[in-house]
């Protein structure tokens, strides 16, 4: 049986605990609401003290030998966890891959100009994915490409470092750059 709540189109929690008649164990190990142990009592028993405390059997830990079930309020056990995740995602930080396209005959103002964008970005603590299209002829003179790359990463290097080298894949080059942390500066 799958149990997931929605709310505003978000999961709640991804953890799936059995409580009350959910829990399909002979005996159990008993943890009290106020954190004591019970002990080891068949699950009828176990079930009769949660009802008696008006709160719920939830098993914590069915791998166990025998299973872990803790009494507790379990609406309120659901809230605290949805609070530490939705603070959990809140203070996680979000890394952007930014895109700068060169080209083989990029002019000096337009290659500066684009090292200044990739700049920006990387002190913003993005990465920036550099990529150059070859069309035609421009096909036969990788090398150019290389050159130009090497170009643009030696430009940006006091803000990034080459995360993934210059490659041809296709018709296009791509190189990476990645933010440089606080112990590299």
């Amino acid at each position: 049986m799958r149990y997931c709540y929605y709310w505003r189109c978000l999961t709640i929690s991804s953890k799936e605990l059995a409580i009350n008649e959910g829990i399909r164990f002979k005996e159990v190990r008993v943890i009290d609401s106020d954190g004591s142990q019970l002990g080891i009592v068949p699950i009828a028993k176990a079930q009769d003290a949660a009802n008696a405390k008006n709160l719920d059997l939830v098993c914590i830990s069915p791998n166990a030998t025998p299973p872990v079930c803790k009494i507790m309020d379990y609406g309120k056990y659901r809230y605290e966890q949805t609070k530490r995740e939705k603070e959990a995602r809140k203070n996680q930080k979000v890394v952007e891959v930014k895109e700068i396209r060169l080209g083989l005959s990029t002019d000096v103002h337009d290659f500066e100009t684009k090292g200044n964008q990739a700049i920006k970005f990387l002190k913003a603590g993005n990465k920036v994915k550099v990529s150059i299209r070859f069309r035609g002829r421009e096909m036969g003179h990788p090398e150019i490409g290389y050159d130009n790359m090497k170009r643009f990463s030696e430009y940006c290097a006091e803000a990034g470092n080459i995360e993934k080298a210059a490659k041809m894949e296709g018709r296009n080059m791509l190189m990476f750059l990645a933010p440089k942390t606080g112990k590299e500066k």
